[in-house]
């Protein structure tokens, strides 16, 4: 094989496991998503479906155990809180690893893309400048 064919399947490699990571940390977050979403359906069944005094089973893998409605419901609110968090580092790695993907293809970084949304400090100051 010749240097340019050498070459060509290098930058190919590069680009492709680069592509890869990336689909893969997208991945990653939707199936995150889909965990963080029935443990809101299970929150919400819990709050608005079963009495209050009543036990519920919780499964654990390949078994169910009763636990109040109470501990059921701080359980699952420390499980979304992690979820959340999780969720919050992949989409951060994500935008790195874009950016690494663009720069191995040699495509000019995305305009905006590093944007983050304002804190709710920062919002609550820009409305009490604009009411002004």
């Amino acid at each position: 094989m010749d240097s340019v064919s050498k070459q060509a399947l290098e930058y190919l490699t590069e680009v492709e496991e680069a592509a890869e990571d990336v689909l893969s940390t997208k991945q990653q977050i939707v199936d995150l998503d889909m965990k963080r979403n029935r443990n809101r359906e299970a929150l919400h069944a819990l709050k608005h479906e079963m009495p209050d005094e009543e036990k519920v089973k919780v499964c654990f893998g390949n078994m169910f155990i009763k636990f109040s409605k109470s501990k059921t419901q701080e359980m699952i609110q420390k499980d979304q809180e992690q979820l959340e968090k999780e969720i919050n580092d992949l989409r951060r790695e994500l935008k790195a690893k874009v950016k690494c993907l663009n720069d191995t293809e040699g495509k000019p970084e995305l305009r905006g893309y590093n944007l983050s949304p304002l804190s709710a400090d920062e919002l609550k100051a820009v409305n009490s400048l604009l009411k002004r």
